[in-house]
């Protein structure tokens, strides 16, 4: 049996541009993903906690990263126990709040980010960072920024 060539209809330029935005992240990411946890053993999830940890100094209270990430407060803690359980985050109570802890990666941690993210960066390679100039970087970085910029409900 032959597929049918499917199309989305006519739908308008907005329209187009978002469901764009979306195939592109969810492609990247799954290409991401499955090759950081064939490679690493690490799904992307991890990276992920594992990239705002790499861009800190100290440790961070584990709330913050539930903020920051893609990830729901408990999924960042899921995430959290994997990683301590493999001695790539140490937990430390805060100082200032008994309910809260703080986390940092560990030097393993450390490693094992940068040999992912070299691999994130090989993966990326040729279905981005090559076909992109930085014009196109430019204009997605301008995206970006606009799209995350705080709106009044």
């Amino acid at each position: 049996m032959s597929r049918a060539d499917l199309t989305m209809g006519p739908m308008s330029d907005q329209d187009h541009a978002f469901y764009g935005l979306v195939w592109a992240g969810t492609t990247l990411a799954a290409r991401v993903d499955r090759e950081l946890s064939r490679a690493h053993d690490l799904p992307l999830s991890w990276f992920e906690v594992m990239l705002w940890l790499n861009g800190q100094q100290e440790a961070v209270a584990a709330s913050d990263l539930g903020a920051r990430t893609m990830l729901s407060r408990s999924q960042v803690s899921r995430v959290l126990d994997a990683l301590a359980a493999r001695g790539m985050v140490t937990r430390t109570p805060s100082p200032t709040d008994a309910r809260s802890v703080r986390v940092a990666l560990t030097d393993q941690g450390r490693a094992a980010f940068a040999a992912a993210d070299a691999t994130r960066r090989e993966i990326l390679a040729p279905v981005f960072t090559e076909l992109l100039d930085q014009s196109d970087i430019d204009a997605l970085e301008t995206v970006w920024r606009k799209l995350k910029q705080p709106r009044a409900n």
